[in-house]
């Protein structure tokens, strides 16, 4: 599969150059914020939310979150234009990406960990259990710019969004015998969720911005729904360590709580903000 894309890519008319300053403040930043975040939301459930490790990673990441701001401000050629996230069709398309990846990635996570710790299924077992997720999650990939083109790309990334709500509740009550086919079907919604939402807003991004700025929102697009992922393994993974090492399903209902309230909030957004067509 590998071969036939580089094949395909010859066919590809090359990009024009632009030249840019490099941003090394902006970079410089932007990782400090982000390491500091993963780090605080990682060892908050360890360690403690007040401890002294846990507020200063905390704080670091607020001073280059703030720093970051300034930087990209005042730069000539910043990493990230800031005017562009002043535009509600690239800034609405971005939290729905954090979302849809902390969503799907932190199930993904939780799941894997139900799985082995408290199912006592081995790791390939496990891993097959997602085979059938695989299928629908490319089947649905497809449907999606169909339907954006029937009904709109909002209603699409509305309704994936939603689904991914439903999917989150519905891992609720999950428990150490809880059947294995029922499980299964559990899945579905998962997998159609952000499958159905990410390609509608992806596109609807793409036409949000000139075409010498198609790279930038494409890399932040990717940035923001990969620290969504980021973001909610951590958190699972703090809250899935229960007393002695065993899986919490406590902690795995209060993340799935929150990560749903995260979707229903960004689907608000999309069904206020984003245009219809």
């Amino acid at each position: 599969m590998g071969a036939v894309i580089l094949g395909l890519l010859v066919r590809v008319p090359r990009s024009p150059r632009r030249p840019a300053a490099l941003d090394g403040g902006g970079q410089l930043t932007a990782v400090l914020a982000l390491a500091g975040l993963a780090f605080a939301v990682i060892e908050g459930g360890h360690l403690g939310w007040t401890s002294g490790p846990v507020l200063t990673a905390a704080a670091l990441a607020l001073v280059s979150g703030y720093a970051f701001y300034v930087v990209e401000a005042r730069h000539r050629q910043p990493m990230v234009p800031l005017g562009m996230l002043g535009d509600r069709r690239v800034a609405v398309p971005l939290a729905v990406g954090f979302a849809v990846n902390a969503a799907f990635y932190g199930g993904i996570f939780l799941l894997g960990l139900y799985y082995q710790q408290l199912r006592g299924m081995s790791a390939i077992a496990a891993g097959l259990m997602f085979v059938p997720m695989s299928a629908v999650v490319t089947a649905t990939n497809l449907v999606s710019p169909r339907m954006a083109e029937r009904i709109g790309r909002r209603p699409v990334i509305v309704t994936g969004q939603l689904v991914f709500t439903g999917a989150m509740l519905a891992m609720l009550p999950l428990a150490a015998h809880t059947p294995v086919w029922l499980v299964l079907v559990l899945l579905l919604p998962l997998s159609i969720g952000g499958a159905l939402a990410v390609p509608a807003l992806t596109a609807l991004l793409m036409d949000a911005v000139p075409q010498e700025r198609a790279g930038t929102a494409s890399g932040l697009l990717n940035s923001l729904r990969q620290t969504g992922g980021a973001l909610a393994v951590a958190l699972f993974g703090s809250l899935l360590a229960g007393p002695g090492g065993d899986f919490s399903l406590p902690g795995m209902r209060i993340g799935l709580l929150a990560v749903a309230a995260l979707l229903l909030a960004t689907a608000a957004l999309s069904r206020l903000l984003l245009p219809r067509g």
